[in-house]
């Protein structure tokens, strides 16, 4: 290992950042799973503990145990110090995390289905290298064949979204 990369000065993320950012992250959910417990009913009722009672003090650790670790991280001496990942390594892990987080977003807004096949198609154009009409075949076929399967044989109704277009074709 070169000293560049002990001082993670290295063209990419230094283990420093990534304990700083993972840290933050599970404060925000241990945060949310406390905040969201505590409306549920975190206490000990007469029969017993509440619905929110026992999730409310898990959040509550991951919340102690992160900040413990994110104070560590910001104050105090990395051990393992150095680079984390390369930028060139992050790269690919990107490529996908980012997309899939547009496709939570969309699922929100249009739909299970329409998010699914924009989805889908997306990634055979750009990452598959298939053209634009055989992915809009494949990904077209997919979503229908999910929605005869849900709609029609279980009648298990899938989430529409927030502006459900389906409607607007008639299903």
């Amino acid at each position: 290992m070169s000293d560049q990369d002990k001082r993670g000065d290295s063209n990419g993320v230094s283990m420093k950042t990534a304990e700083i950012f993972v840290a933050a992250v599970f404060v925000i959910f241990g945060l949310a799973v406390a905040i969201d417990s505590y409306r549920l009913g975190a206490q000990w009722g007469t029969d017993g503990p509440q619905s929110g009672y026992f999730p409310f003090y898990i959040g509550v650790m991951i919340v102690a145990a992160s900040l413990v670790t994110l104070v560590q991280a910001v104050f105090g001496k990395t051990q393992g110090g150095g680079l984390f990942v390369e930028w060139q390594a992050l790269k690919p892990v990107l490529a996908v995390l980012i997309p899939a987080a547009f496709y939570v977003l969309a699922v929100q807004l249009i739909g299970i289905y329409i998010g699914s096949a924009v989805y889908i198609a997306g990634f055979m154009v750009w990452l598959g290298n298939y053209t634009w009409p055989k992915a809009a075949a494949i990904s077209g076929a997919v979503i229908v064949s999910l929605y005869l399967m849900f709609e029609i044989w279980f009648q298990v109704p899938l989430f529409k979204g927030s502006y459900d277009l389906l409607q607007l074709i008639g299903l």
